[in-house]
């Protein structure tokens, strides 16, 4: 058996941690630069506050209802996140547990006697919460995409499922399946389910039915043949395993205010490389190609740009890498010819695709391969920025000041990170 464990809407959960006068208070936090809604407690989802809405445009009703706001705390919610997973990790065997997101993991229960398993579930819940004080909800079921949906129908029921849903048995799994929209499902997303609705699929129960040939012409290959094997029941996607390879890493963010100083820019794109190559080699990959983008607002409206339409320019890269010093160069050579003088420029973001195992790089004859000393201190630099925070370790090209930095302020402290945060007791 799998099971998903997906911390319940947990930035709030992490900001009432530490702030317990809140528990009851509908609250919100805001995405980079405060701009539009990205965690919502279930007391404001219950006033009609809808995900990704813009803030701006909130403010009224959430004055109107007492909805507290934050800006997103990623000092906290790291933190927190690495404390949730290894309570998991300390209460299973080696290799059970897989991180898939900062909120959410997946745990093989293969060695648990099913007896056991409601005990266990429970146990890990209520383990997690008392040990990081965040309330989680588990979906367990035979396969990681069943697992999903019995998580997604405990959350929607809190107080009846007490935020667990076991999917043991075939009648379970079909009356769960029949339960849920097919685009709940993981993998399929909305675009896919306005295809699916041509078919007549409207339900997980539905796409259930559906013959693997059938889903491999029309759900992506064999991606679309593993998804409908997961909800037969037959694991298809093992731990460590995503359902869909990631064809892509960037770092995208609209500047704290808008800027007219390349110098500025310049230093923004270097930190946006550094994060992006940070992901890569999270997922020991590296990239063959970067694209780098800007949006401008033009002084003079009557220019061929309309105002907050990207623009962007890409290039090969000689030897796929992920070591960010080889990376910040080619990224600032490509914002210089970018750039115009007499814009304004709102946002820029840095993409890597290509992307190619590191176990799998190919040499270059004319550039020399990174060697096992730069990627080893890559990784230093990765380990001390994750425990500290902060980025403690940086380029200097990605600057010190940092003028351009996105807006926080609603930002709450840093209360597990930073001495100067803790909370003091009287």
């Amino acid at each position: 058996m799998k099971a998903i464990v997906d911390c319940n809407n947990f930035y709030c959960s992490c900001e009432r941690l530490f702030q317990p006068h809140l528990k009851t208070t509908p609250l919100v936090v805001l995405s980079n630069n405060d701009g539009c809604i990205i965690s919502r407690s279930d007391e404001s989802k219950r006033l009609g506050i809808k995900m990704a809405q813009a803030y701006f445009l909130s403010k009224p009703l959430l004055k109107e209802h007492g909805i507290t706001a934050f800006s997103s705390n990623y000092n906290l919610y790291g933190d927190l996140s690495k404390r949730v997973m290894e309570t998991m990790q300390s209460m299973l065997p080696a290799n059970c547990v897989e991180v898939y997101s900062v909120d959410e993991a997946f745990v093989d229960l293969s060695q648990v006697p099913p007896r056991d398993l409601s005990a266990t579930v429970k146990e890990l819940k209520e383990r997690i919460f008392q040990w990081t004080g965040i309330p989680v909800s588990i979906g367990v079921a035979p396969t990681k995409t069943l697992a999903k949906i019995g998580n997604y129908l405990a959350k929607g029921n809190k107080e009846k499922s007490k935020c667990m849903l076991l999917l043991d048995t075939g009648g379970k799994v079909n009356a769960a399946l029949k339960r849920t929209p097919v685009d709940e499902v993981w993998g399929v997303g909305k675009q896919n389910a306005n295809k699916l609705e041509k078919f007549a699929v409207k339900t997980a129960y539905d796409l259930k039915q559906m013959p693997e040939e059938w889903a491999r012409q029309h759900l992506g290959g064999v991606v679309g043949v593993r998804l409908i094997k997961e909800l037969n029941g037959v694991d298809a996607i093992g731990l460590d395993e995503p359902l869909t390879t990631k064809k892509m890493v960037s770092c995208t963010r609209r500047f704290g205010h808008p800027l007219t100083d390349l110098a500025q820019m310049k230093e923004a794109v270097a930190m946006y490389v550094s994060r992006a190559a940070e992901k890569l080699r999270r997922q020991n990959s590296a990239a063959k190609k970067m694209t780098v983008f800007v949006i401008e607002k033009a002084l003079n409206r009557g220019d061929i740009y309309k105002p907050n339409e990207p623009i962007n320019l890409d290039i090969n890269l000689p030897v796929a890498s992920s070591n960010t010093n080889d990376l910040i160069k080619p990224a600032i050579e490509l914002l210089e010819q970018l750039y115009k003088p007499g814009f304004i420029y709102e946002k820029a973001g840095v993409i890597f695709s290509k992307l190619v195992p590191v176990s799998s790089l190919q040499a270059n004859l004319f550039t020399p391969p990174a060697t096992n000393e730069q990627r080893s201190l890559m990784n230093k630099v990765d380990n001390i920025n994750f425990s500290m925070r902060n980025e403690i370790v940086k380029f200097a090209s990605s600057g010190i000041q940092r003028p351009w930095k996105m807006k926080q302020e609603l930002l709450s402290q840093k209360y597990t990170t930073r001495w100067n945060d803790l909370c003091l007791v009287s």
